[in-house]
């Protein structure tokens, strides 16, 4: 089954949340929505399961118009953040309450529903009642009633994102294992860049109701097509500065001009602005392709094993991601560095111009 999007636009009281999306998806496929808050991921999936109508455009199933076919005859099953259970019916009902309703034998239930709980880890909790669950636990009896039904269409709108971390690693791994056995199209709405990246597959980036980009998530991720994209694929956003090419020269501010070297020796002259992620900006020098800045110390975050460090180079603030825990007194003159091989180059209009050739797939 594959699924083809064409012109969807959705205008809800004159605001346009989806602008005119055209997307395919193929069947077996692992496909995530990317996106801030109220970028249009969950009315997307809404319209793609039938749940609401587009105001324009069509939706497709293998060359079918399913547009105006509601959601009760469609082969779709969703899984929301917010972890929908029966009260009143054990593990092992609200798994198989799918599968009742669409009068499957007894037996045949049994097996599915069993099958699935062992692969959920949930299989010594069939007789218990989802107020004698964990969040956790409650959150895989929900994911377990739609992996049941074995649909052509699997929604998750942003199922992990009110479990712990712990519980949000392990269940990302065991899903991205799920889903490679199934012939589905899952699509998984996210607003986690290092989620997207852990669970692979392909991503499609939504900002305010567009369709940004959309292919392979390490393509995506290492290949975005505008500033707006590599910030929001970055976690901290990317950096920022500006600079001048010229004569074979990299020029920013009053520094002495740099010779261009790998990708940025392909750029014509012009002004430019180059994006760094913050894995790749340094305190310390690491090559003699490292470009210097004199910056100060603004704010030290410290999560885990890693320091976040603000700092000021000209009036803007940027993040260096290190590794460890750095101690820094707030106003301090730093160096900061990053090597020329690292830069992202976009024109003055956000649009990518450059990629780095060996940008590693750090989860950043």
């Amino acid at each position: 089954m594959a699924m083809t999007l064409e012109n969807v636009t959705k205008i809800v009281a004159k605001e346009c949340h989806i602008d005119n999306i055209s997307l395919q998806l193929e069947p077996g496929t692992f496909n995530i929505l990317l996106g801030r808050t109220l970028s249009g991921k969950t009315t997307l999936m809404r319209l793609m399961a039938g749940l609401e109508r587009p105001s324009q455009g069509r939706i497709l199933i293998d060359g079918q118009d399913m547009t105006r076919i509601p959601v009760r005859k469609r082969d779709v099953a969703m899984v929301y953040q917010q972890f929908i259970n029966y009260p009143s019916m054990t593990v092992y009902k609200n798994i198989a309450s799918p599968l009742r309703l669409a009068k499957v034998a007894g037996k045949e239930i049994d097996r599915r529903v069993r099958e699935v709980a062992e692969v959920l880890h949930i299989d010594a909790l069939l007789d218990r009642f989802p107020n004698e669950l964990s969040g956790g636990q409650q959150q895989r009896t929900a994911i377990a009633r739609a992996l049941v039904k074995d649909t052509e269409l699997l929604l998750l709108d942003e199922p992990l994102v009110n479990l712990d971390y712990k519980l949000r690693e392990e269940l990302r791994i065991e899903m991205r294992e799920i889903f490679k056995r199934r012939k589905s199209i899952v699509i998984y709405a996210t607003t986690e860049p290092l989620e997207a990246l852990a669970l692979g597959g392909n991503t499609a980036v939504l900002h305010e109701g567009h369709l940004e980009q959309f292919g392979s998530t390490i393509d995506v991720y290492q290949h975005p097509q505008s500033t707006r994209i590599a910030q929001a694929f970055s976690d901290p956003a990317m950096n920022f500065f500006n600079g001048t090419i010229d004569s074979g020269t990299l020029q920013l501010g009053n520094k002495e001009p740099m010779p261009l070297r790998h990708h940025l020796e392909e750029l014509p002259p012009g002004s430019y602005q180059f994006g760094m992620r913050p894995s790749h900006l340094h305190l310390q020098r690491k090559s003699d392709d490292d470009i210097e800045f004199q910056t100060t110390i603004d704010l030290i975050e410290i999560s885990g094993s890693e320091t976040f460090i603000h700092i000021i180079h000209n009036g803007h603030t940027w993040i260096s991601q290190q590794q460890g825990i750095h101690a820094y007194q707030m106003g301090q003159p730093i160096q900061a560095y990053v090597d020329l091989a690292q830069l992202y180059v976009f024109n003055l209009d956000g649009h990518r111009v450059a990629s780095p050739k060996n940008d590693s797939l750090e989860l950043t």
